[in-house]
């Protein structure tokens, strides 16, 4: 893109635009569902268990070896049972524990064992007693007034150390365990790659209904009919109507049509299996057609359902345009159209798709008996747009200024997604300023940043600033002195995006069609900038980029594709679909000779001279009249449709064309 760009917005929605580009389109249908990712949560879980496991089996580890070290004072004496002996008699022991054939104890005064902690005295000691016991010691203790007293092995707590023990060691093998038997699943789940992977909504749920679609009226009224016959299907089949198996769903992406589909299963209160064409197809030989066989048998046994597959070019693409011509997607193809064919008449099971390539499919899939019917689902015209921003605004506190009429005017070529988002983006704009309400001038930033982007806190230089302004002057006062131009309704030099200035035009109505004229006169009006630099000037910038692009387009689509050149006549040179196209078989010839091809490039070449010459006369003939909209604009950075107007009139310049659009 350009440094200077303009934008103009009168593309059409049934047709090509004409410099061929396509329209925006981004998808309204986006009905994601939230929630926390479910295999996120079980791999934290997962590794918290882990976690755990290792701490506490660290922990057991460090009881086991330690616990023998700290079930007593740490300076025991190991003495025999000869000295313990010796000590009770010299009234030495002042208490001792006897627990099967170990006794404990401790001395009133330390002594010294040699061999035993160290040599370092001691008052705790250990010794083992006689295998047989001795008869004379509680005789002795007695005697000596010894305190003493026995313990069993319960007494010890035996369970609960041998539990602490063990614990580590039950979790290790659970662990275990539980790896093992996930491991096992994964493998049985090799079995089960055939099952279909539609994701069902039961009738007792639906989510959205006709209210929620607008602005495709044409589509809602083809699929009542569907809706009545799920409803209702005994009225139709008692006088011998056959059941529509199956309804195509064409257009653009973005215009709803998953949204209609929905609505459809909403309406008529049935199951609703949804699933991508891409999910039929999988490495493994054969999965895809075990999936269609499973999809449909379920939707048989919940009849009367729908089965919607989304982006069903994915798996029915025209067969034979692979040099494989037995791969895993044409399996799957085949599956579909035996499956297709294969309905009961009285079970009421319909079958939508969608795709925005319908040329690619394959003509077995379209014929009648499998999808009957085909609803187009083409971008909206104002009227539909200002029901979809009618939609979107419901929950939206708007302010009185706000004015949907002009909005929905203001925006030829958007879907249902691209008005959400300048609905959403107008409230984001809103709330960053504190206001209460969104208002019009919102909403009229929110359409700017989309479509040119942001404003860049750019520093230009004087000589940059000045040729953007007699650049973009040029654009506007082209536009404003021809006949068959959309109303100018405001130029600024305030970098956006890739832009370092803009020239917005808006059209009064939705364009279907395009005249000669028209289309010379956007030639005109696009190499107004070019022409303003050399005019004004007196040399040319890297700054029309992007308008040479767009006149060379346009130019040769008159001359190659709608037979507006009187030297080629009204003959087609377009380039044809290739269905070979990106495989050996493609045929990469054109369908006209190099003579002809010479033509057309002269042709071109004296079209978009014309047009540079009719600017050059226009802002020659005009030159006060742009000096002052640069000069107002270096003052003002933006002027709207009124000072444009004010301008034409204080330089006496002659409007061809009345400008309508008053901002």
């Amino acid at each position: 893109m350009d440094a200077q760009a303009t934008y103009m917005f009168q593309r059409n929605p049934n047709e090509q635009g004409p410099n061929g580009s396509p329209r925006p389109n981004n998808s309204n249908n986006g009905n994601g569902n939230g929630g926390p990712n479910k295999n996120i949560t079980r791999s934290l879980i997962m590794r918290s268990l882990l976690i755990v496991v290792v701490v506490l089996l660290g922990w057991g580890l460090f009881q086991y070896f330690t616990q023998s070290s700290n079930s007593g004072p740490q300076d025991v004496l190991e003495v025999p049972y000869s000295t313990f002996y010796q000590q009770v008699k010299l009234d030495n022991v002042q208490s001792v524990v006897f627990q099967a054939q170990d006794a404990t104890g401790s001395f009133k005064n330390p002594i010294t064992v040699p061999g035993s902690n160290n040599g370092l005295p001691s008052k705790h000691f250990h010794f083992t007693q006689l295998p047989n016991g001795d008869p004379t010691l509680i005789p002795l203790l007695n005697q000596h007034h010894v305190s003493y007293q026995a313990k069993s092995a319960s007494d010890s707590n035996f369970f609960l150390n041998l539990l602490f023990n063990l614990l580590p060691w039950i979790l290790v093998f659970g662990v275990f365990i539980f790896i093992a038997r996930r491991a096992t699943q994964s493998q049985q789940n090799i079995f089960s790659f055939g099952k279909s992977r539609a994701k069902l909504v039961m009738e007792d749920k639906p989510t959205t209904t006709f209210a929620d679609v607008a602005g495709v009226d044409e589509a809602k009224n083809d699929l009542v009919e569907v809706v009545e016959f799920l409803k209702t299907p005994g009225k139709f089949q008692r006088l011998g109507g056959r059941i529509p198996r199956g309804v195509l769903l064409v257009g653009p992406p973005g215009t709803g049509k998953t949204l209609i589909a929905r609505a459809v299963a909403g309406e008529a209160s049935v199951p609703f299996f949804s699933i991508s064409g891409s999910e039929f197809v999988e490495v493994l030989v054969g999965v895809g057609a075990s999936r269609v066989r499973d999809l449909f048998e379920q939707a048989k046994k919940a009849a009367p359902s729908i089965i919607f597959i989304d982006e069903i070019d994915a798996v029915g693409r025209q067969r034979g345009s692979s040099i494989n011509s037995n791969d895993e997607r044409e399996q799957t193809l085949n599956q579909l159209l035996v499956e297709m064919d294969g309905f009961d008449t009285h079970q009421a099971v319909v079958v939508i798709g969608a795709t925005n390539r319908p040329d690619g499919l394959d003509k077995a899939l379209l014929r009648p008996g499998r999808f009957d019917r085909r609803v187009s689902v083409e971008r909206p015209d104002w009227n539909g747009r200002l029901a979809i921003l009618k939609i979107h605004s419901r929950d939206v506190p708007l302010a009185k200024d706000v004015d949907l009429i002009t909005i929905a005017r203001a925006t030829p070529g958007m879907v249902g997604a691209d008005l959400a988002n300048l609905v959403n983006e107008a409230a984001l704009l809103a709330a960053r300023r504190n206001l209460e309400a969104v208002t019009q001038n919102c909403f009229d930033e929110a359409l700017d940043k989309i479509l040119i982007g942001a404003e860049r806190p750019l520093v230009l230089s004087e000589e940059d600033l000045n040729v953007v302004a007699y650049h973009e002057g040029g654009h506007a006062l082209t536009g404003l002195l021809q006949e068959n131009v959309d109303p100018v309704s405001k130029v600024t030099i305030v970098p956006r995006g890739q832009a370092l200035g803009v020239t917005q035009y808006t059209p009064l109505d939705d364009r279907y069609n395009y005249s000669k004229d028209y289309l010379e006169a956007q030639l005109v009006t696009a190499l107004g900038g070019r022409a303003a630099e050399e005019v004004a000037i007196g040399h040319i910038t890297t700054g029309a980029e992007n308008d040479l692009q767009r006149v060379t387009a346009i130019a040769r689509q008159m001359v190659a594709r709608w037979g507006m050149s009187e030297r080629l006549g009204a003959v087609s040179f377009s380039d044809r679909d290739d269905p070979f196209a990106g495989t050996a078989l493609a045929n990469n010839s054109r369908e006209y000779s190099e003579k002809t091809a010479t033509l057309i490039d002269e042709e071109v070449d004296r079209i978009v001279k014309w047009a540079y010459n009719r600017a050059v006369s226009l802002l020659s003939e005009h030159r006060t009249t742009l000096d002052r909209i640069a000069k107002a604009l270096r003052l003002y950075e933006t002027i709207d449709a009124r000072q444009l107007r004010a301008i034409m009139v204080e330089t006496g310049a002659i409007e061809a064309a009345p400008l309508a659009y008053q901002g």
